[in-house]
C-alpha cells in the first residue's frame, strides 16, 4: 500500500513540473513564445538596413551646386603647365632671329669685299667704284659710299635721283657699283685739287651708320683730280646704272 501511494505521488509531481514548464513556454494560445519574433527585435548585423546611408560617391554633387553638377575629380599634382600658344619653340627670336622676314643678310664692307676705283672716259670726269663680294654668303650694299680723298674734311653727297628701288644684294663673286662725279665738265666747280689716296666707307642698316670696315682702293699713279662738284650715286646692281 505504501509503495503504491509513493508511486502516485511521484507521478503527480512529474505532471506538475511538466505543466509549469509548458506554462512558461506558451502565451496561453498554444503557440511557443520563442518561435514568434518580436516586432522590436534588433535586425541582424549582417542584414543591410534601408535606413543606413551608403558611402558618398567621389563624383557626388557639391553642396549648393545646381542639380546635375558633379564634383570635379582631384587634379593631378605637379602636372606640367601647357605651353603658351603664343610662343613658339626656339622663338626668339627664335633660332637665329626667328623673324618672318627671313635671315638677316651681312652688310658688305671692306672685310668681305674687294673694292676698286677706276676713272672712266665716259661720262667725262667720272670714276667707277666696283665692289665684289669675296665672302661665303650674300651681303647687302646699303645706301651709298662715303668717300674721303686724302684728308678732306667734307663728305660728298649722293644724287637722290639715283636711289634704287631695292637694296643691291651681292651673292659670293657678284659685284655692285657706284659712279663718282669728280669735277664739273664746264669748269664751274672750285677748290680743285689732285688726290693720292681714297678711303671708301660703308653704311649700316640706317643712314649714316657705321657698316663695318672701310676700304682703301688704289688710285692711278698720277692721282685723281676733283673739285667742289664731287658727288656719288647710290650703290647699283649694274655698271650701266652707276654711270648713267
Amino acid at each position: 500500500m505504501r509503495v503504491f501511494r509513493r508511486t502516485r505521488l511521484l507521478a503527480a509531481t512529474g505532471i506538475a513540473v511538466t505543466a509549469l514548464a509548458l506554462t512558461a513556454c506558451e502565451d496561453g494560445t498554444g503557440a511557443r513564445v520563442e518561435s514568434k519574433p518580436s516586432a522590436t527585435t534588433t535586425p541582424s548585423a549582417t542584414a543591410p538596413s534601408a535606413a543606413t546611408p551608403s558611402a558618398k560617391p567621389t563624383n557626388a554633387r557639391p553642396s549648393g551646386a545646381p542639380e546635375g553638377t558633379r564634383q570635379a575629380p582631384e587634379p593631378t599634382r605637379n602636372a606640367p603647365e601647357s605651353a603658351d600658344p603664343g610662343r613658339s619653340a626656339g622663338s626668339g627670336s627664335g633660332s637665329g632671329s626667328g623673324s618672318d622676314d627671313g635671315p638677316v643678310r651681312t652688310i658688305c664692307n671692306g672685310s668681305n669685299t674687294k673694292v676698286t676705283a677706276q676713272p672712266v672716259p665716259r661720262p667725262l670726269n667720272h670714276m667707277l667704284l666696283t665692289v665684289t663680294n669675296t665672302g661665303s654668303g650674300p651681303c647687302n650694299l646699303m645706301y651709298y659710299p662715303v668717300l674721303r680723298f686724302d684728308e678732306m674734311q667734307w663728305v660728298p653727297q649722293a644724287r637722290p635721283e639715283t636711289k634704287p628701288q631695292a637694296v643691291p644684294t651681292l651673292a659670293p663673286g657678284e659685284s655692285g657699283y657706284a659712279g663718282v662725279l669728280l669735277a664739273s665738265a664746264d669748269g664751274s666747280g672750285d677748290g680743285g685739287t689732285t688726290a693720292r689716296k681714297l678711303t671708301v666707307s660703308f653704311q649700316g642698316g640706317t643712314p649714316n651708320s657705321n657698316g663695318g670696315a672701310s676700304a682703301t682702293p688704289p688710285l692711278p699713279s698720277e692721282g685723281v683730280y676733283y673739285d667742289s662738284s664731287l658727288s656719288v650715286t647710290y650703290w647699283q646692281s649694274s655698271m650701266e646704272d652707276a654711270l648713267n
